[in-house]
């Protein structure tokens, strides 16, 4: 039969567990979030291109895929969406209480789905581009400013649902730490 664990050992692993997830996330956010870009620029412009060359004699050189000798579209940085994968990974990692193997599920379907979403995304608007949209900036920017958050919260909610979040990102962790520390306990101290 297993022993369940004290309160003082119980809060001494969730301090840790704190550090580890907080210190996760500014290691990786440190190198100006280089590992998203890393990893996933190849797995956004080689489906893209691929989409492209299903309906347009496509090529692609490096980031830029030229369509039809015509036309042609530079995938940066920004197309990547890296800061959004920070943003998804900040909002799993911020969760108090959930095991490891549950917590990379939710974080392999939140990469998952903005991973889609953003390919979806860069087709339509080179679809916009070449079809000579007259609107082609503003719809652009549309996508850029608000629709890109929008796929975040959209995807972060899904996810909520799906994996029946209870605790609310980071706010859970600063009410822990506020329960343990002196202003905490002082607080509690008055009412006994």
């Amino acid at each position: 039969m297993a022993k369940k664990k004290s309160k003082p050992a119980k809060s001494k692993n969730q301090f840790f567990n704190i550090i580890i997830r907080y210190l996760i996330l500014i290691l990786i956010a440190l190198p100006n979030l280089w590992l998203f870009y890393f990893i996933f620029a190849p797995l956004t412009i080689y489906p893209v291109y691929f989409l492209f060359n299903i309906f347009f004699d496509a090529s692609l050189s490096g980031n830029i895929i030229s369509i039809s000798d015509c036309f042609q579209l530079e995938l940066i940085g920004a197309c990547i969406a890296g800061a959004a994968y920070y943003l998804l990974l900040i909002l799993n990692l911020s969760i108090p209480d959930i095991k490891l193997k549950k917590r990379l599920k939710m974080i392999f379907f939140a990469f998952a789905s903005l991973l889609i979403v953003n390919i979806l995304r860069i087709f339509i608007l080179g679809l916009i581009y070449l079809a000579g949209f007259s609107w082609f900036d503003i719809t652009h920017k549309i996508f850029w400013y608000f629709l890109s958050t929008v796929f975040v919260v959209i995807i972060w909610f899904t996810e909520v649902k799906l994996f029946k979040i209870k605790d609310t990102p980071i706010y859970s962790d600063i009410k822990f730490l506020y329960k343990k520390s002196s202003f905490g306990i002082q607080k509690l101290s008055v009412f006994v």
